[in-house]
């Protein structure tokens, strides 16, 4: 594995139990014990119900296509273009900025996705999405 050029998360200590679940291959999201619903991004209150019984469960991983962007124009040149910027719909309700891992002229809005896992480091795996 080469050495990874781009920015990298920086997992705070709410945010770890996702990068640690991902590091898994695994894609886990809080859930409000209050409310029931599933949470994205991490935080420290439900965002429905102000609710700060929040844990952590493994979700399926599967979803649509909100909306997405190709980005021809990147903002830093350690980022290949194009890639696609998109918005997934999770089957469990949340919604997740990412990248699509697809020719952005297959991507488009609806189209079903499964989380893909890049690591990119020994230490760091993004969360990203393929075509289903």
């Amino acid at each position: 594995m080469s050495e990874y050029a781009k920015p990298l998360p920086k997992p705070t200590p709410t945010s770890q139990p996702f990068w640690d679940a991902a590091r898994r291959h695994q894609l886990s999201l809080q859930r409000c014990a209050a409310c029931g619903k599933f949470i994205y991004y991490p935080r420290e209150r439900c965002p429905h119900c102000f609710s700060d019984k929040l844990g952590w469960e493994s979700v399926s991983g599967r979803g649509k296509v909100y909306s997405y962007t190709v980005v021809r124009r990147a903002s830093s040149r350690a980022f290949a273009e194009p890639y696609v910027l998109a918005m997934v719909e999770l089957d469990e309700g949340p919604r997740m900025t990412t990248n699509i891992v697809a020719a952005p002229e297959r991507v488009k809005v609806g189209m079903p996705v499964a989380v893909h896992f890049d690591d990119v480091t020994p230490e760091r795996t993004l969360v990203k999405f393929k075509p289903a």
